[in-house]
């Protein structure tokens, strides 16, 4: 192998787990062949490289938004060019428990929203269910299709200092960055063309498709073509890119709310040639802003009368109304005692260690332990609102401390987990920067299927944990190998 300036000076995090070295500074076998390509290549086809990919980028109209104060400011999402790998044997470890995890979470949400046995067994307590603002009553006793309320997931592993996988967190309700995993191995087809089938990298491009097939199954009418919609909240959503991209790729309509209107407890697409009923809506609108009958009445995002039609069966909503309940940070805690209660099995992926802060006295330990905690709001997303304990001023821990006394169920706390870091490509070198992995799940009536790849996400900040992209975060392109 050809060594180069930017490869020898790669150095470690310490007491960290990372992805491309082991313990003896060795490179893993599953990196070596992309190292050794690497090598043979100079820092300037190296920089053109990561040139393109940004022009490609930007050509795409690949953004996300950051929201600072009232605005909303528009950006390339960053990419590094060097892939994530993670061998077969890992892959089939994390599809596995994420299956099970899911099954889990399915059940959970059929029993919450009509028997609620686990409150009676006093597996969960029922002040933790109903204080979480997004359990619905209005979902009780709903009937929904194959009793699947989960279609699409994205579960956030990341991995400690010995390489052991967490879950952490279950996003249930309208995850996203998808679009993100299918563009990034785009561009890195045109990058490195020779390189995927020389390493047996599994093909992630398959995710429209079974979205589509699932979607299709869903539809309450028995007819040859169903009308499938996908419900956008408009261009100004900070997923508006993604929601595009997966409607051109499944060839459905992309519509607003606007474009929707209910009659006789049926949803209908407004069309040039008059209205046209609709079957199936993969909605990436949240539950309170869906119908303004029923939930937030100054929503213009939704529709009047959807949760009509739906109790009735005339339409069916992807993902479930009412998903939230199972992906409340403060619900997460209890998932490893659903998998026993409804499965009888032990957990596969371990959940990070989760203090609940409604609890006196896990919240004594906490208050004790500040500086080694991340502390999160339990319906917070997007690396808002977060307490990083070891990154935190005195002033910043006390006045976070008084946030969570005034309404402690909204919080729970962890102890800092290091995450692995991956080798990027920064200025000519590489460097580790640490990264998470949300693999997609897709759930249908013939069962679970899971793309083998999914987000890699990096913090770019060197020391920084948060890989958020609207906390400075990027992305990789993930490689699964056969």
């Amino acid at each position: 192998m050809q060594e180069s300036a930017y490869f020898t000076k790669y150095t470690p995090t310490p007491n960290t787990w990372d992805e491309m070295f082991g313990a003896d500074a060795q490179i893993r076998d599953h990196y070596q062949k992309v190292i050794q390509y690497l090598g043979a290549e100079s820092i300037e086809e190296l920089n053109k490289k990561e040139d393109l990919a940004k022009r490609l980028f930007m050509s795409q109209g690949i953004t996300f938004t950051v929201y600072s104060g009232d605005e909303g400011i528009e950006k390339i999402f960053p990419f590094d060019i060097i892939p994530r790998i993670i061998t077969g044997d890992e892959w089939a470890f994390v599809e596995k428990g994420i299956k099970q995890r899911l099954e889990v979470l399915n059940l959970f949400l059929k029993d919450v929203y009509s028997n609620q046995f686990i409150i009676k067994d006093g597996i969960v307590p029922a002040d933790i269910i109903y204080s979480c603002p997004h359990f619905l009553r209005e979902m009780y006793n709903v009937k929904v299709p194959y009793d699947i309320y989960v279609h699409v997931a994205g579960i956030d592993l990341i991995r400690d200092y010995d390489g052991t996988f967490y879950v952490l967190e279950d996003n249930l309700r309208t995850p996203s960055g998808v679009s993100y995993m299918l563009e990034n191995r785009e561009i890195t087809k045109r990058l490195f063309p020779d390189l995927l089938p020389q390493c047996g990298v599994r093909s992630v491009t398959e995710y429209p498709n079974i979205l589509y097939k699932n979607l299709l199954s869903l539809s309450p009418r028995q007819i040859p073509n169903p009308t499938i919609v996908l419900l956008s909240p408009g261009i100004y959503n900070s997923a508006y890119f993604e929601h595009t991209t997966l409607a051109r790729l499944m060839g459905v309509e992309l519509v607003e709310g606007r474009d929707l209107v209910v009659d006789n407890h049926k949803v209908f697409m407004k069309t040039t040639t008059g209205l046209q009923q609709v079957d199936v809506i993969y909605r990436r609108v949240d539950d309170e802003f869906l119908d303004p009958l029923v939930f937030n009445p100054s929503s213009v995002l939704g529709v009047a009368g959807i949760m009509g039609a739906y109790r009735k069966g005339n339409v069916a909503i992807v993902n479930a109304i009412g998903n939230g309940v199972a992906d409340d940070k403060a619900i997460y805690s209890y998932v490893p005692e659903m998998i026993k209660y409804y499965l009888n099995e032990e957990p596969i992926l371990k959940n990070v260690p989760t203090y609940q802060l409604g609890n006196p006295e896990e919240a004594e330990y906490v208050f004790g332990n500040l500086n080694k905690m991340v502390v999160k709001r339990t319906n917070g997303s997007g690396g808002y609102g977060m307490l990083m304990g070891h990154a935190a001023t005195q002033q910043e821990m006390d006045e976070y401390k008084a946030e969570i006394i005034k309404n402690p169920r909204d919080f729970i706390a962890q102890p800092t987990i290091s995450l692995s870091a991956a080798p990027c490509y920064m200025q000519g070198k590489l460097t580790p920067r640490r990264i998470d992995l949300r693999p997609y799940a897709l759930v249908g009536p013939d069962g679970i299927e899971i793309v083998p790849g999914g987000l890699t996400r990096v913090a770019l900040r060197e020391g920084s944990l948060v890989v958020n992209s609207s906390q400075g975060g990027g992305s990789k392109d993930t490689w699964v190998l056969i």
